[in-house]
Order: structure tokens, then sequence, then C-alpha cells
């Protein structure tokens, strides 16, 4: 087959995923019944309400389709100029998470020890009365920053805002920051002076001629537009270039792919900067006007040689040679992706997405077609309805005081407040509030987080699902669905602005309440002037006043309202928001901290004997943990297999399709999981799909299937800069039949990596 050909295939297949509607044979086709007479089958004649999805966070726009008050299809909003009538396989599955049988239906109280997930059924205003009283009589005996609040997502907004009111620093710790983004939104920030890559990455690739992905899986990430303008890249002739060490979705169609020793990534980088620059393949022009610290970078790269990086990182020479002169062929239409998740290693984290800013800066990828974009602002109003924020005075002592970058963005290291919670320094923390976020599939090392519980005077979350979070709770709040409520205007500044609203296809079930409402009835409890406004719609109004709105007038333009975007300047106009108005290459006030201006290789430890990395990414159709209980997604994808390298399992007996159980450096195990034996993963490196393997027997389908990549990660080191946790550093051999079985080294170090020790 042709790659042309190849590539068409591809692109149908991925956007049929996207897009698909599931059954295929697994018994969710079934014969029509009789209908009601003058009844059109199926979503034919059902009423539509314009809505922004909520089954990951990208939000797509979305046509929720209710037949006789029921909910019986969701499709993408025609009119979105980002996913059109296209939802992805999760967005088709809404449906399943409103009717799911395993929803949390009504508040909730413990009536077992903690974890055990035995509750009774109380009222919502027992319920609340119980959150509230323990809110202030923590508040009052150890003082604001004992209470903590674990956020993620639309619903954790409005509550977002009583803990801060409250006057804790502990708010807004998300773990999409620290567990994710937060090297990344560093490195950009300090480099671009804008947030490149977080929630949204403005990367233009429909536009691009050559893509460079460094352990990014767009594909098995599936987000609509993003997988869109990949695929429209692709289709377009850009080549591609992907370094993993996994033969992922991305490396499938790459023109090359390299697969890296795992923690070596930031010395192929530095590697390709020193020969761009030796060979004068950087974009002279724009690095003069509108760079700073081309010399400082030079020098400082002046060692990291091709033929120094292919023994550090397990790689050829020919290929990283062909790989960078491909990309530098293509500038400056080129996208150096940036990368989304980047809490990988740690310490060198940082430097590794400050190192590939660099690589865009000497390409002149800034700002032009195919290579990054600056957002689109879109226009709204103002409303003080569902604004609850006051000024919250810090603490003696901060658990930011270790991170200097950690600053600039809102929240806690989270790792810190467990360890907080733990020890009682340097102050005591002993309520938290959970929404929107499973802590025990999320954060590293969830013995340690379970142990912190323990320890607290009080746990409430706002759950839709009994997850595992939930099942430590001592009060659970039943919130509702995204497809239950309205929430504050979706704006999209990306390549395709356009402004949106969720607003609910149908009442909320059971006793579940919307957001809004939780956060305001609590408010009142606790005595905080908040959220005034009786019902969401009177603030909607007054932010869709300002866009010249209103949501009768949204509703009848089909929903969404899209405007012209303004992603690339000229030269001449190019001023970017850092002091200098220039992509900063060296940056310069890292010195005041006592980091390098100019990134440098830090050698991540290497496994111990005997193991393997632990490795981990996404399937196409799930979210984390929080779809693995949906019928239909659960159907599609019910649980994940270890990557196992084929060498390695001749090695150790091990047949594709073995049941193992992997065991890690402390010697926690997984449940069982299946072993997938394949030559597509290094043999220094084992990986799963995260979010399966769920422990919470309330979640029916999802109990046990599985391993859970959280539960093996125990081992973690903080970002330096901004605290964030990483996911890379734990490592793990297989247990088969009782016994523990060695992974043996097939590829040997060179000398410059350590291996990986135990603390004492």
């Amino acid at each position: 087959m042709k790659r042309r050909e190849f590539l068409k295939f591809s692109t149908a297949s991925c956007m049929a995923l996207a897009a698909m509607e599931l059954g295929g044979g697994k018994a969710f086709f079934r014969p029509a019944k009789a209908m009601a007479s003058g009844e059109l089958p199926g979503s034919l004649g059902a009423k539509e309400v314009y809505s922004v999805c909520e089954m990951c966070f990208w939000r797509c726009p979305i046509v929720a389709k209710v037949k006789g008050g029921k909910l019986v299809k969701i499709e993408g909003n025609p009119k979105s100029p980002a996913n059109g009538k296209r939802v992805c396989a999760r967005g088709n599955s809404g449906v399943q998470l409103l009717y799911d049988p395993d929803r949390v239906k009504y508040p909730m109280k413990r009536t077992g020890a903690r974890g055990e997930g035995k509750w009774a059924r109380i009222s919502w205003d027992e319920a609340l009365d119980e959150v509230a009283y323990n809110m202030k009589k923590v508040r009052k005996k150890y003082g604001p920053h004992a209470l903590a609040y674990f956020d993620h997502g639309a619903s954790a907004e409005f509550m977002r805002g009583l803990f801060m009111h409250m006057g804790t620093e502990n708010y807004s710790n998300e773990p999409a920051f620290f567990q994710c983004v937060g090297p990344v939104a560093e490195a950009f920030i300090s480099s671009m002076g804008y947030l490149v890559s977080g929630t949204r990455q403005y990367t233009d690739m429909g536009h691009a001629k050559a893509i460079l992905l460094v352990g990014s899986h767009i594909g098995e990430n599936v987000h609509v537009s993003h997988v869109r303008e990949y695929i429209q890249g692709l289709a377009n002739g850009a080549k591609l270039v992907v370094v993993d060490p996994r033969f992922s979705a991305p490396a499938n169609k790459a023109d090359v792919w390299l697969p890296i020793r795992p923690g070596t990534d930031t010395a192929l980088l530095l590697a390709w900067i020193n020969y761009v620059i030796q060979h004068k393949l950087y974009d002279k022009d724009f690095v003069a006007n509108h760079c700073e610290g081309f010399e400082a970078v030079k020098e400082g790269v002046k060692d990291y040689t091709l033929e120094w990086a292919a023994r550090i990182c397990d790689l050829k020479v020919a290929d990283m040679e062909a790989a960078i002169r491909m990309l530098a062929k293509a500038a400056p239409n080129v996208t150096i992706h940036p990368g989304r998740h980047s809490t990988w290693y740690g310490r060198g984290d940082v430097q590794r997405h400050r190192a590939l800013a660099i690589l865009n800066g000497l390409l002149g990828a800034v700002a032009v077609p195919g290579g990054l974009y600056l957002p689109t602002p879109v226009k709204t109003g103002k409303s003080e309805c569902p604004e609850c924020e006051a000024e919250v005075e810090e603490p003696d002592t901060s658990l930011k005081d270790d991170f200097p970058y950690a600053g600039n963005f809102p929240g806690n290291p989270t790792a810190k407040i467990i360890e907080a919670t733990l020890t009682g320094e340097p102050y005591p923390i002993k309520l938290w509030g959970v929404n929107g976020v499973n802590i025990l599939q999320t954060i590293p090392n969830p013995y340690d987080t379970m142990e912190a519980i323990k320890k607290l005077d009080f746990i409430f979350t706002e759950s839709m699902m009994a997850d595992e979070a939930a099942m430590w709770a001592d009060i659970v709040l039943p919130g509702a669905t995204y497809l239950e409520r309205y929430d504050s205007l979706h704006t999209y500044d990306g390549i395709t602005p356009y402004l949106a609203v969720r607003q609910p296809a149908v009442e909320p079930l059971f006793e579940s309440k919307s957001s809004y409402w939780i956060a305001r009835e609590l408010a009142k409890r606790l005595g905080v002037d908040c959220y005034p406004c009786e019902h969401e719609v009177e603030y909607i109004e007054e932010e869709l006043k300002g866009a010249g709105l209103t949501l009768e007038k949204l509703n009848r333009m089909g929903g969404i309202v899209s405007y012209k975007a303004n992603p690339y300047r000229s030269r001449k106009e190019l001023k970017l928001p850092t002091e200098s108005g220039k992509v900063n290459l060296a940056v310069a006030h890292y010195e005041d901290d006592d980091f390098d201006p100019v990134p440098k290789f830090e050698p991540t430890p290497a496994p111990p004997k005997g193991y393997a990395r632990l490795i981990y990414g996404r399937v196409p159709v799930h979210t984390f943990s929080r779809t693995m209980n949906n019928l239909w997604l659960h159907n599609e994808w019910p649980e994940n297999h270890a990557w196992v390298n084929d060498e390695v399992a001749a090695k150790l007996g091990i047949a594709d399709g073995d049941t193992i159980v992997l065991e890690n450096q402390d010697g926690k195990r997984s449940l069982e999981v299946k072993a997938k034996v394949t030559p597509g993963i290094r043999p220094d490196a084992i990986y799963l799909p995260h979010g399966f393997g769920s422990r919470s027997k309330r979640l029916t389908r999802a109990y046990g299937k599985g391993a859970s990549d959280q539960f093996l990660i125990t081992h973690y080191e903080n970002c330096p800069f901004t605290g964030a946790s990483s996911h890379r550093t734990s490592f793990v051999r297989i247990v088969k039949g009782g016994k523990a079985l060695d992974i043996p080294e097939l590829r040997p170090l060179p000398r410059e990596i350590p291996r990986f020790k135990k603390s004492a």
C-alpha cells in the first residue's frame, strides 16, 4: 500500500473511531421494537439541545437529541468549526454516563471505615449542613490553610471559589497541572511569554510541512479537532518524526521513528540544537530579530554531538541526522510540538520542554502557518455572580516555597499537600474537598494518599460516579453530569475561535444537583456572600450580553458563534508577550534561582537490575479512569494489556495473552493483566494504558479489570521549578505463576547514566 493510500486509510479509520456509533456486532444493535403510531424511529423527530461535551477536557460543541424526555443520541454540532458533526467514541457515549446504574444518586454518609464504601442515604440538608459544619470547625481550630481542595473540570469551579473565600492557599490543586502540564506550561511561558501548551495546544499541524512528536500519542489520545488538524497535515504531505520508546499509533505513521531510551529525550534535543547551529540550518533572520540568547545557547550546547547522543539515547546517528534535516528543511512551517503531559522524570522536565521551545525559535516556527500560533481571544461579558474570590493571606511557610515557579500558577503541589497532611508540617491539613478528579488513580503513590486520608478530620467529594476517591469520603454529594446542568460560557481561542454554552439536555436525574446549586447552598451555610443569582441562566445572560448575544439568540443561531482567527503575524508585526517581545532562547532569570538559562542534560536514573521502566499512555475510547464504567466504552475496551518486548518475553517464557502480574521496585503488585508480546516496545520498558484496574467495587463493570499504572507508581520526584510530580520514575518486573521474573538487560547502559537506587 502506498503511503498516501495508507494515510487515507488511516485517516478514515481514525475518524471512524472518533465518530463511531458503537456497536459493531457486540449486542448493541437490536431489532427495532414496534413504535407508537406516528413516532419516527431512532433519534428522528427528537428535540435538539445545543451544548458542550465534557467526556474529556477538550469540550467539543455537541447537539443532544432528546425524545420522550430521554436523551437518545449525541452528535457533534454541525456548525462547529472545530469538530463539525463529529464526536469521538467518548462523546458519543455520554448517553451512558447519564444513565449509568452505578451513578451516585443521593447524598450519602459513610457508615463503615474509610475506604470500605459503606454509606447511608441522607437528605441534601443533612449533607450540606455536615460539610459546612466541618469546614467551619476545621478552619476555626487549625486555621484556613487546614482546608484543601482537589479539583478538575467545570463542575469544580464554583466550589473552588468557596475554598478561596475561606482563606486557604490550598485551592485549585488541579492534578491536571501538578500531574500533567506543569513543566511544559512553565517552559513555554518563560520562553515565549504565553501558555503555548496546557489544556490547549496552539500548534498549527494542519498547515505544517513537517511535524515532530516527542512522546505524544495523538490518535491514541483523541481530541477531535486536534486529531483532525494532525490528519490534515499528514494528508497534505507533512513529514512526521516520532520520538518514542514504543511503536505508538503516530510511530506507525512516521517517516522517521526514533525508539529512544526512556529518560534521554533532552540529550537528543540538545544534540539537534547543536547540529542546527553548527550546520547553519537555523533561521538567521528570525534569530537575529526575534530571539534573545543565541550566543549563550550556541556555547551551552557545543559539546552535545549526534555521536554523543547516539550512545546516550541508543539511537543511530544516521536516523537522528535524517530526522533533524527533515524538520529543518520544512522550516518555518514546521510543528515542533510542545507536548502536553510533561511530568515524566521530575528534575529535567522543564528543561526538556525548554529545548523544544529553543528548536521552535531556531527554526522560526512561531506565529506562522504550520508552526506555533497565537491565540485569538473571544470577547464576552463578565458577571460577578459566578465569582467568589477573596484575597488569600499566605502562611509563614507556604507549600510552594521550595518551588520558585509554582507561584505563577494557581494551586499548590498536590504531593506537598499530601505530605503536609501526613506530617502536619509546615502546618496541619485536616479537611479535603474533592471534585471532578479520582485522586487515587491520578496522583503518584496512592498508598500515601490513603494514609493521608486516614489522618483527616473530614473529607467530602462531589461525585457523579462512586470511584475510589468517593469510597474514602465521609460525605458524597451527587453532582449533575454535564448533560444535566448549565456551566459558564465556553470560548475557544484556537485556530477556529468560537463561543458556545453548556446547557442541560434533561433535568438532573435522581437527587443529583448542579455544581452551582451545591456551591450556592453551601455558601449560605458558611455565611459566605457569594453566588447571588438564583439560577445559572442569570449570569450566562450577562456573559452573553458582552458578546452581543442572548441565550435565545444563540440557540436560534445553532448554539455556536464562530469568529475570525488571528493566529499568525508578519515578522514586522511579531511581538511576543515576553519582556523583550522576543523568544527567550536562554532564560536569563532562571539564574536567579540557580537554574540553568540554557538546558543541560541531566541523566535520569535507569531501571535497577532486573526491572524495566514503567511507561503509560491512553487508549482512544477512554478518558483516564472516569469512563471505565461506561457501558459502551467498557464494551469496546474493557481492560488493558501490558506491553512486553518480544525478546524479553522469549527469555522469560511469556507468551502473548498470558496472565501476569507486575511488581514494582517497592514490592507493590498490580492486579492480573494480560501480556501483549510485541517488538513494538524497547526491552527496557513495559507499557500500560492508563486508567484501568479500578478498585472501587461500586463500579460494577470496571472493578478489577486490568492493571492500574498509578498503583505501581510509588516513587516520584518533584519538578524543582513547579513542584509537579514525576510519573515515569517507577520500575517493574513480571510475576508469573507466583514467581517474580527479572527483566534481562538487552541494551547495556552507557557510563553516564546511573541506575536507580532506593533511598535508605
